[in-house]
């Protein structure tokens, strides 16, 4: 027996971009086009077609899945992604090309697919485990287990439109991963629930992986596509631009979205004065390639330029990062702390470089605040210049993925033991 889940061979899919432009048509106009049109005339005249062009969503995507397989799929808004999902979930058609899928599937696209906002959840749990090809006694063997993974127990016998946009995700994740399908699919409706439901999401997709099932995750979070898929797949303009192992895939796609940021006004604060001012900043890696997601244990090298417009003795700098998901700041970096400050300062551009090593910032987002100033006085300080992930590692790699504390920042090794006996 063959070990393929999923074979794609040729795969494209086109759209037409473009409308009939209607014209307003007085009653005589409608009396004519319906004489004409009696006598089998085509009456696609009565309107004037936009210009039209071709989209390819997907182009010649040729790849193949084989069972137990965690792929993670990467790329921007638009690439093709969610396209290539419904194809291989027979949502859509594909125009030209061929997709086999061997064995039974399950897939969670969007909020609330597959569910009926009438009916209650108990109701939609069994609807839903019948599109998916389950029998009742399956359903009703798992269904206390779906109940609590989604916690929704409260509501349960509550119509679905009444829920929240996360009340359905966890519903509908906990159906599409408990029915034992032989191939799971999850596009990035996990962004709508919260941290501890998406570490929940990722623990049992892992758990799937591990049963022999096959696994597709789309995400945006470069963080839990490194760490819950074994390979990854990169999609650009509608085709494979990458395949291969995930950290490769992740960091080459990523090196390649990375660019400097400017500093514009919307991030600028009131209180300082016009004597300097951040232009620009950009994060890279230790070979100095752009990058906005690091491994914990990496080098984070920030650049940045100021554009000075007086004289001045002597200027520091200070860096604070910020995590995103706490809106704490978490961590401060001062130049003068490690005796570096830019003396006598003259009207013109100055870059500065800050090395950050072995960082072991927790894996979630962060965000950068850079700050030009001198004793008793603030030229300049920019929020949000920057922004960059942390990612699990081989320096932190463990049978699971790590969890996302709310309360941490660092991570740092540790050796447990149980001493009861002794």
């Amino acid at each position: 027996m063959s070990d393929i889940a999923i074979r794609v061979t040729d795969l494209s899919k086109r759209y037409k971009i473009g409308a009939l432009k209607q014209r307003h048509n007085t009653l005589r106009d409608e009396i004519v086009f319906g004489v004409r049109s009696l006598m089998g005339a085509n009456r696609q005249d009565r309107g004037v077609r936009a210009e039209q062009s071709t989209l390819w969503a997907l182009k010649d995507v040729s790849f193949e899945v084989r069972a137990g397989e965690l792929l993670g799929i990467v790329g921007r808004n638009g690439a093709g992604k969610s396209t290539l999902l419904k194809i291989l979930s027979r949502i859509t058609e594909p125009s030209s090309g061929r997709c086999d899928i061997y064995g039974r599937m399950a897939a969670l696209l969007e909020v609330g697919t597959g569910f009926h906002g009438e009916l209650t959840g108990r109701e939609n749990v069994y609807l839903n485990g019948a599109i998916l090809g389950m029998k009742k006694v399956a359903i009703d063997r798992n269904f206390d287990e779906i109940v609590a993974f989604a916690e929704v127990e409260k509501f349960i016998d509550t119509p679905v439109k009444r829920y929240s946009s996360g009340m359905h995700v966890r519903l509908a994740f906990a159906v599409a991963a408990h029915l034992e399908p032989e191939i799971l699919i999850v596009d990035e409706v996990l962004a709508v629930g919260d941290l501890n439901f998406q570490n929940k999401c990722i623990g049992k997709m892992s758990a799937v992986a591990k049963q022999g099932r096959t696994v597709l995750f789309v995400s945006h979070n470069m963080g839990a596509v490194t760490n819950l898929c074994t390979s990854g797949m990169w999609i650009d303009h509608g085709q494979v631009r990458m395949s291969g192992e995930i950290k490769t895939v992740v960091d080459s796609y990523i090196k390649g979205q990375s660019g400097p940021t400017e500093a514009g006004p919307s991030r600028r604060h009131k209180g300082t004065t016009s004597d300097a001012r951040v232009t620009n900043a950009r994060l890279t890696d230790a070979r100095g390639d752009a990058c906005d997601a690091f491994m914990m244990g990496e080098t984070i090298v920030l650049e940045f330029d100021v554009e000075f417009f007086c004289n001045a003795p002597a200027v520091n700098f200070t860096i604070d990062f910020k995590r995103k998901d706490m809106g704490m700041h978490v961590l401060s970096l001062q130049s003068d702390d490690v005796g570096f400050a830019i003396d006598r300062v003259v009207p013109g551009t100055r870059r500065v470089r800050m090395e950050m090593p072995n960082c072991m910032l927790y894996p979630t987002s962060y965000e950068i605040r850079i700050s030009v100033w001198e004793f008793g006085k603030t030229f300049d300080y920019v929020d949000g210049i920057c922004h960059f992930s942390m990612i699990q590692s081989d320096v932190t790699r463990r049978t699971s993925a790590l969890t996302v504390h709310r309360e941490a920042i660092y991570f740092a090794p540790s050796v447990w033991k149980d001493v009861s006996a002794a």
